[in-house]
């Protein structure tokens, strides 16, 4: 298995129990948590897509994702704690993520190479619907690396920040071709991972 930042989900989530208790107490749904943080990126998104030349919402980017990254962790967590796992709570969790990568990553189109960037998308969905096609075959819902959804949101924050510093369009556009390399990565490294899961044992 590839190393990927969602391997450091549980010391993450250890940091987060303050904030999930305070959001029990309050009776926040993890539900609630999943849309919100879906409008949350879908408003950012747009803010960037209408206002590409402020260098402010670039270098926010960073920020937002680390936000929404804590958000999608807790709702997880406010499920456990609280007993509220539901179907429609997964498919949620499925469906707004993918919103929300579209969301944040394609207004890059708007000051990057177009095609690009398209393809760093297309990638990303491809990675994540590799990771859910694992429980066709069987096989537990599939995280491994090395470009996963956290290790994504590093990348496209790091790259909002380059932007906002104006950095060289050569360093911009490889930071991107990285992006594509490991998705495609990871695409293999899911299916390969998720054939093995679903094996049956050897007598």
């Amino acid at each position: 298995m590839s190393f990927s930042i969602y391997q450091l989900k549980p010391q993450f989530q250890q940091l987060l129990q303050p904030l999930m208790r305070a959001l029990v107490r309050c009776r926040v749904t993890p539900n609630q948590i999943t849309l919100a943080t879906m409008l949350l990126s879908v408003a950012y998104g747009a803010a960037l897509a209408m206002q590409p030349q402020r260098a402010g919402l670039w270098a926010g980017l960073a920020g937002v994702l680390l936000l929404r990254m804590a958000l999608n962790a807790i709702d997880g967590m406010l499920a456990n704690a609280t007993g509220q796992k539901t179907r429609l709570g997964t498919l949620l969790n499925e469906i707004c993520d993918q919103v929300s990568d579209v969301a944040l990553y394609l207004p890059f189109m708007l000051v990057l190479h177009a095609p690009l960037v398209v393809l760093a998308v297309a990638a990303a969905l491809l990675a994540e619907f590799a990771g859910v096609l694992a429980l066709s075959v069987g096989a537990a819902r599939r995280f491994d690396g090395p470009m996963g959804k956290s290790d994504r949101a590093f990348w496209f924050g790091l790259l909002g920040l380059l932007i906002a510093w104006q950095a060289a369009p050569l360093l911009l556009h490889g930071v991107l071709a990285l992006v594509i390399a490991l998705s495609a990565w990871t695409v293999v490294n899911r299916l390969r991972q998720a054939l093995r899961a679903s094996a049956p044992a050897t007598p």
